[in-house]
């Protein structure tokens, strides 16, 4: 198992439509690839698999693509802004404790009726001026104390969520990406039926009216017509999905991929033969979803602490009084200040008012409304997390059952087109031997019975390179549901670069040419 390429889907058949010239396998002559472009100064003639209209192919291979997953999506900046903002929060709260300073200049006039200390009414005028700086706190040390911890822990959360988004999009290019292998292995199997389907409409055309019917050439031509529209049908599912994948990636729109690795490529990460209820505990250790729930629970207890004790512990309140605003401002610098024409006085001055105080919100009852605020928030984040848990499960289980249906269907989509193959070729050789019934001469294959052949051949290519897709798309599904577990991949050797994603592989694909049916056979 492991990284593997299974070339039963006939590899043949996709290296046809990739030569300029007649294949042959094994001394079978095959036929000739569709024409390509020829020009005089062309290098490198285009693939005849590229989308008609489009210069040439964005040639790209699965690990450049799980690369491009982890950098360019939107999914993947936008959790790496969270974790910037969560962690500018964490700053914040980790400098509460600390006062602000304000630096300036206070000016104060007053000019009329003024009330003394002994409450004697007097007429004065007066004016002063402050340049300095001062202090400035008003703050619970409960919030100094718990707002880092809860931070943190909102931190660790945001972490854990960008891991998933990275996972989630890594799943969403490799779904995309084997949407379009698929797509190019259904179009090669396309115009290898359409190949064989012109065949085989120049050899009934060929045949004597007397041996093979006029409306035997018409089904077989109908049959031809049929099968260039599911040629440019596919040449358009190629399209589409490459387009959605050039979006995930945020490559140029107008790029058609050309992945570099056979259509029929199959790749193993984790042996769908493990037992569900083994890999279910390995998801709720490794998923990283759970993990960042568990940090917001753990925030929502360090807010609830803190609520609990925010009447015992009292809060710091420190300012300047220096100037005159009943508030308090500045607190140390230069003053300067006059009366009634009198001499005016300066000189430096220093005002501090540091008090601790005790509060009792609304006579307690708003403390005891946060304190419920707060168990509400706690039992949000553990029911959200226990949720979590029963979706993870229950994914485990969902994409273990796609993976083992894939891996059942794999031998029997093998066998069907081996079997069509050699259904085909026996098919079109009967086209060529005839025998006698009385004074009938009559053709040992009808043409009706080839183009039946041709059908299934066409049925065959089509389930065959569909459980290819479903199989390389449950084995990641089932990679991502398990948490990306990079220690339980098959293989320790299939990933060497990565700890903990396949994003950093180097995959070493070689494709397997299985021998093909000689004729006669």
């Amino acid at each position: 198992m492991g990284i593997r390429a299974t070339g039963i889907v006939l590899a043949a058949a996709f290296a046809i439509v990739l030569q300029s010239g007649p294949a042959k396998v094994q001394g079978q002559q095959l036929g000739s690839a569709p024409q390509r472009a020829q020009t005089a100064d062309a290098q490198e003639p285009p693939s005849p698999l590229i989308i008609p209209g489009t210069e040439r192919g964005l040639p790209i291979n699965l690990p450049t693509a799980l690369q491009l997953a982890q950098a360019r999506p939107i999914d993947v900046a936008l959790a790496s802004a969270s974790i910037q903002a969560a962690s500018a929060q964490l700053k914040r709260a980790s400098v509460l404790w600390l006062p602000t300073i304000m630096l300036g200049t206070d000016y104060y006039f007053h000019t009329g009726l003024a009330q003394d200390t002994d409450g004697s009414v007097v007429t004065t005028d007066k004016n002063s001026f402050t340049a300095g700086y001062g202090p400035y706190a008003v703050f619970a040390v409960t919030d100094a104390i718990f707002e880092p911890l809860a931070a943190r822990q909102v931190l660790q959360a945001q972490d854990a969520f960008l891991k998933s988004a990275r996972n989630d999009v890594a799943l969403a290019v490799a779904e995309s990406y084997f949407n379009v292998q698929q797509a190019r292995g259904e179009l090669a199997g396309a115009l290898d039926v359409t190949r064989r389907l012109d065949e085989l409409v120049r050899r009934v055309e060929k045949l004597a009216p007397g041996i093979a019917p006029s409306f035997e050439i018409a089904r077989a031509r109908t049959e031809l017509a049929r099968r260039r529209q599911t040629e440019v049908a596919a040449r358009a599912y190629w399209r589409t999905s490459s387009a959605e994948l050039v979006r995930l990636l945020r490559l140029a729109p107008s790029s058609v991929v050309e992945p570099l690795e056979p259509p029929y490529l199959r790749i193993t990460l984790l042996d769908p033969a493990d037992a569900v209820d083994n890999l279910i505990p390995v998801a709720l250790t490794n998923r990283p979803e759970l993990a960042a729930h568990q940090a917001l629970v753990q925030a929502t207890l360090q807010r609830l602490r803190q609520e609990r004790i925010r009447p015992l512990v009292p809060s710091i309140l420190l300012r300047g009084t220096a100037t005159q605003n009943p508030a308090g401002t500045l607190a140390s610098g230069f003053f300067y200040g006059d009366i009634s024409g009198r001499p005016s006085t300066s000189g430096g001055r220093n005002d501090y008012d540091l008090q601790v105080l005790w509060q009792l919100e609304n006579f307690g009852l708003g403390n005891l409304g946060r304190v419920k605020q707060r168990q509400a928030e706690n039992k949000q984040a553990l029911l959200q997390l226990f949720r979590t848990q029963d979706l993870v499960a229950a994914e485990v289980v969902r994409v273990h059952a796609e993976a083992q249906s894939a891996a059942q269907r794999m031998k029997d989509a093998e066998s069907e087109v081996r079997e069509a193959l050699v259904s085909v070729e026996k098919n079109f050789e009967g086209l060529r031997q005839t025998h006698r019934a009385g004074n009938l001469v009559l053709l040992v294959t009808r043409p009706q019975e080839a183009v039946a052949a041709v059908q299934a051949l066409a049925q065959a290519y089509t389930d065959y390179y569909t459980t290819v897709a479903d199989y390389n798309r449950s084995q990641f599904r089932l990679y991502r549901a398990l948490g990306a577990p990079g220690h339980v991949v098959a293989h320790e050797n299939l990933f060497p670069a990565c700890t903990d994603s396949p994003t950093r592989a180097t995959l070493s694909v070689t494709a397997h040419v299985p021998p093909q049916p000689e004729a006669g056979q």
